[in-house]
């Protein structure tokens, strides 16, 4: 038995998308509302920063204090949508550890989509020694004007980040290995 794969992505991926790329230009905080492990690497202020948008791809750089490491990259696909986290060193070259993430296999809604690992993320989580990765699920949800959500779950383990849309904040520098 074969899993059918859309043809196209769904509306509400569409209009998720749509959603997203109309807050280009824009930055705002966020705090950790769940987190359940938590870890220094997730303490200081947060900022997104979205930014880098066209009709297929949207870069959402994620600032934790002076951690400039982390982009979200949300990616158009002819099946639906596509979320890699890109890490980078202070000097701009790649982490061992980046362009991980997943793709959608539902149509969401346009408030929500989710993103369970792909074979990629699966095989960089085993190679690294974080098999307990494998099984990562993450989910972004955007209410305009309202809130944006980034979550990350899996067996014992659930970490969100929400943003407050409703007051834009100074932009943040490039991300590390970014073009000004």
């Amino acid at each position: 038995m074969s899993l059918s794969v859309s043809a196209a992505p769904s509306q509400a991926q569409l209009q998720f998308f749509d959603q997203l790329k109309a807050l280009c230009g824009k930055a705002f905080a966020g705090k950790t509302t769940v987190d359940n492990q938590p870890s220094p690497a997730f303490s200081g202020e947060m900022l997104m920063h979205v930014r880098d948008c066209s009709d297929r791809q949207i870069q959402v750089p994620f600032v934790v204090g002076e951690n400039r490491s982390r982009t979200w990259i949300i990616t158009k696909t002819d099946s639906g949508l596509k979320l890699q986290h890109q890490h980078k060193h202070q000097d701009g070259t790649d982490d061992i550890s980046t362009l991980y993430g997943g793709h959608t296999t539902t149509a969401g809604w346009a408030q929500a989509q989710t993103f369970p690992a792909d074979d990629y993320s699966k095989d960089l989580f085993i190679k690294t020694k974080t098999p307990q990765s494998v099984g990562n699920s993450w989910h972004l949800y955007l209410y305009p004007n309202e809130s944006f959500s980034y979550r990350l779950t899996r067996e014992g383990r659930e970490f969100r980040v929400d943003f407050d849309l409703t007051k834009e904040v100074a932009l943040p520098k490039p991300n590390w290995g970014a073009a000004k």
